[in-house]
């Protein structure tokens, strides 16, 4: 069996910086099984494998350790796959997905995630949080995942996270974010549980960070930026219950897998 891969450095115009996503179309499903072998073989942040069904494009992602419902620079990379070489609209694809359909658009040399909105409340620090980051936030909330808030960019890119101690948070990660100096916002995002220490740039945090510095600025677009190793830049819209999350692509790698 031979198997397309595409790799795509997500949120960024050039390769070796954003988030690097590997894209696998499929003629059919194969085993749960295989994809989490193949994507553990991978062994990128996620690996992203769609299927052609009756009802559209479905899309699934997984982690080298687990299947997640939702990633956002894994299904902008499966996107710039589609746009460029398996789609007739070259202007937008929808995938169907664990989390509902998902939009995403080419607005000139961006392509838009157009993702739900998963806001966070306000709740208690975890003992293991503060451990984990070292530092007590100025808030924290939760919603999908822990979102911790900083004082400044600089406490923000500072933290040296004991991630053993941040597996025993029950949630699927950690959002770290502070306010940005030529941006609006920055972040960092750690999830251990599901085999990232720190993923490097995540589109899917931005449906909880939108929406919190939109009301914390009160402006509803908003520029982003995550200080990751590789960094990654992101443009944020907030629209009601939807948050349009823009950013570039860079092919990296075309091949087959070969099983």
């Amino acid at each position: 069996m031979k198997i397309p891969l595409y790799q795509i450095d997500a949120f960024t115009d050039r390769p070796f910086k954003g988030n690097p996503a590997a894209v696998c179309p499929l003629e059919e499903w194969l085993p749960e099984e295989m994809l989490q072998a193949i994507a553990e073989e991978n062994n990128l942040a996620e690996t992203a494998f769609y299927v052609l069904e009756e009802a559209g494009y479905r899309i699934r992602w997984f982690t080298p350790v687990k299947e997640v419902d939702l990633c956002g620079h894994a299904t902008l990379a499966a996107a710039r796959v589609l746009l460029d070489h398996g789609c007739s609209d070259k202007s937008a694809v929808e995938f169907q997905s664990n989390s509902g359909p998902l939009r995403v658009l080419r607005e000139q040399e961006r392509l838009t995630l157009d993702f739900p909105s998963v806001p966070a409340s306000p709740c208690e620090v975890p003992v293991a949080l503060e451990d984990g980051l070292g530092v007590s936030p100025e808030a924290c909330l939760s919603a999908a995942d822990y979102l911790v808030v900083l004082s400044s960019a600089e406490a923000v890119a500072g933290l040296d996270p004991d991630f053993r101690r941040l597996k025993d948070l029950d949630l699927r990660g950690v959002i770290v974010t502070g306010p940005g100096e030529s941006e609006d916002f920055v972040s960092r995002f750690f999830a251990p549980n599901f085999g990232i220490d720190e993923d490097p740039v995540t589109g899917s945090a931005h449906c909880t960070l939108a929406p919190y510095w939109a009301d914390r600025l009160g402006k509803k677009d908003l520029s982003a930026k995550q200080i990751s190793k590789r960094t990654g830049n992101l443009w944020c819209r907030v629209a009601g219950d939807r948050v349009f999350i823009s950013g570039h692509t860079a092919a990296y790698l075309q091949g087959m897998i070969q099983i």
